[in-house]
């Protein structure tokens, strides 16, 4: 399927663009693992990290598929050959940029920066700010997204924890008692809640967790003892992609009790959480768990970015933040 006609690619000599089909999706999660192999192993020797099948990889295009169909770009070489990929997430109140990802032999050639100028285009359709996190590691797409005109608003530590299989040896943090599972029917009522404190509304993505038709999710909520809500995480239970998010607090109290009782069904297992850097007691209560630092992450935002409030978790899958 051709891209729509308002887009506006940067003419590459061999290269041609168009949305990544589903049968592309096995492609598509090669490429994106062969990325990040080798970027990591040749910047900073840790490829390994990513583990040696491509396999798990595939749960991006199947997720991204489900939730934003036809909001996907990809890069083909003059044999067919998919050597990029990019997607986006529409929402509300902004565009999300999700992975994007280049066939490391055509890394320099424009791939990457002509998937953005997609990703402006349709956020300009929109009116809409654009939104992303990205790693503080790569410096290169760091720079990129600075010259385009993205602004770093928050940074985040990436902290692993491997749950015992007996669990956290810390004894439970109060308000665990206030956490319960949401039921299908609140997805309406988490995103009014996140709306009250970060600005962004992204009702599709809860009704997609609170589905729970692609992947494994769990959407816990904090409720104070009125009922009103304090705290959503949502919980990645998928055997291959265990992470926190997304998620938002109103203090760390329900934050605290949150991740305890998402970590609690993760037991004998590891899992990925992204913490603002300034809520330090928060980052020191998951040392005190066992968690150690993995990387670091900023978001940015090209266009307004609305005051915000609370402690707010971002996620890998879906980036929709």
């Amino acid at each position: 399927m051709d891209l729509p006609r308002y887009v506006d690619l940067v003419m590459i000599p061999g290269i041609s663009f168009s949305i990544l089909e589903p049968t592309a999706h096995a492609d598509a999660a090669a490429l994106i693992h062969r990325s990040l192999v080798h970027w990591y192993e040749t910047r900073l020797r840790q490829g390994a990290r990513f583990g040696e099948s491509c396999a798990p990889f595939l749960l991006f295009p199947q997720v991204y598929e489900a939730l934003d169909p036809g909001d996907s770009v990809a890069a083909f070489d003059q044999n067919g050959r998919l050597v990029g990929v990019c997607f986006l997430h529409p929402r509300e109140t902004h565009v999300g940029v999700g992975i994007v990802a280049v066939e490391p032999e055509f890394a320099g050639r424009g791939i990457a920066r002509s998937f953005l100028n997609r990703a402006v285009d349709r956020a300009r359709e929109l009116g809409k700010p654009l939104r992303l996190v990205s790693s503080l590691l790569n410096l290169e797409s760091f720079s990129l997204y600075s010259r385009m005109g993205f602004v770093p608003h928050t940074l985040y530590q990436d902290l692993f924890i491997e749950v015992p299989i007996t669990g956290l040896a810390s004894a439970s943090p109060p308000g665990v008692g206030q956490v319960r599972i949401a039921s299908p029917y609140e997805a309406r009522r988490i995103a009014d809640f996140e709306f009250s404190l970060q600005g962004i509304r992204r009702q599709k993505d809860f009704e997609f967790f609170l589905q729970n038709s692609v992947g494994a999710w769990t959407v816990w909520i904090f409720e104070e003892v009125g009922g009103e809500i304090a705290g959503v995480l949502v919980s990645s239970q998928h055997p291959d992609w265990g992470m926190l998010g997304p998620g938002i607090a109103t203090h760390q109290a329900a934050a605290l009790a949150l991740m305890w009782c998402a970590l609690d069904t993760r037991r004998g297992q590891g899992t990925v959480a992204l913490l603002p850097c300034v809520e330090s007691e928060l980052v020191r209560a998951l040392y005190g768990w066992g968690a150690r630092n993995i990387e670091l992450h900023v978001a940015q935002v090209l266009g307004e970015r609305p005051p915000a409030q609370g402690i707010a978790f971002p996620t890998f899958l879906p980036e929709s933040a």
